[in-house]
């Protein structure tokens, strides 16, 4: 029912997951992410249990190869199940069973997989892959971003289109960004709307929250409120309309 991708940026470390799909809400289910620990997504005839077990297995110092071969051993209906993830080190496994309805199958590469099925072909994972590869240097979701709309464009799901979503994480235990289109008929175009939201406010906020490292984050908001005015500021002058739906604000 979908295809994603799940990845590492080397210089950072941060983890990330994209998906799409024609089924509602696809990035409640699929993406399951834990800072400086691992990324897996479980899709096809959905097993929740992949992500949530998978993380602990990850957390224990299990390799994914091993998890791979663990969960998919325990389970009777794996034949029906997709799923891939990667390690807080680049370490990555895959399992398409079966059952997988065509086209289904995974590409595994370093500190970077892509796995579908339901799909139009094999050349919408290929397109996937090859697109986030040759975008080495730009920020994680734009390469997510990117690479996700190449493969919507080679045929993505053979069914059509309604949801996707896009989770990255640093090295805490809560998203730095999650977003989700669950109902839409351009679901990955909304993703970009969203980010372009969140840009405006959203992620600059976000480099303010408490971390393990700083367990009070900036408590000084004055900064924070002064750069997203300044940045405001300047979309006006430009003439830019706000990518939000949200109501004028109210002061």
């Amino acid at each position: 029912m979908t295809w994603s991708i799940v990845a590492r940026c080397p210089e950072t470390g941060h983890l990330g997951i994209a998906v799409a799909s024609r089924f509602f809400a696809v990035g409640s289910v699929v993406p399951h992410i834990r800072g400086r620990v691992g990324a897996i997504a479980t899709q096809a005839f959905v097993s929740p249990l992949y992500g949530t077990d998978g993380l602990v297995m990850l957390t224990a110092g299990h390799s994914p190869e091993e998890i791979v071969s663990r969960l998919s051993g325990r389970d009777d209906g794996r034949e029906q199940r997709q799923f891939h993830m990667i390690d807080a080190q680049g370490r990555n496994a895959a399992f398409t069973g079966s059952k997988c309805i065509d086209w289904a199958g995974h590409l595994v590469d370093h500190n970077i997989s892509v796995a579908g099925n339901m799909l139009a072909g094999p050349q919408v994972i290929e397109t996937t892959l090859a697109v986030y590869q040759k975008s080495s240097g730009k920020p994680l979701v734009e390469r997510l971003l990117d690479a996700m709309q190449a493969g919507e464009d080679a045929g993505g799901d053979k069914r059509g289109k309604q949801s996707a979503a896009l989770v990255v994480y640093r090295d805490q235990d809560y998203a730095w960004l999650n977003i989700r289109a669950d109902d839409h008929s351009d679901p990955l175009e909304e993703l970009r709307r969203l980010h372009a939201v969140a840009r405006e406010r959203y992620l600059h906020v976000a480099e303010t929250m408490p971390t393990r490292q700083n367990p009070s984050g900036l408590t000084d908001r004055s900064e924070i409120d002064n750069k997203i005015a300044a940045l405001e500021a300047t979309r006006i002058a430009e003439g830019r309309p706000s990518p939000s739906f949200a109501t004028p604000l109210k002061l």
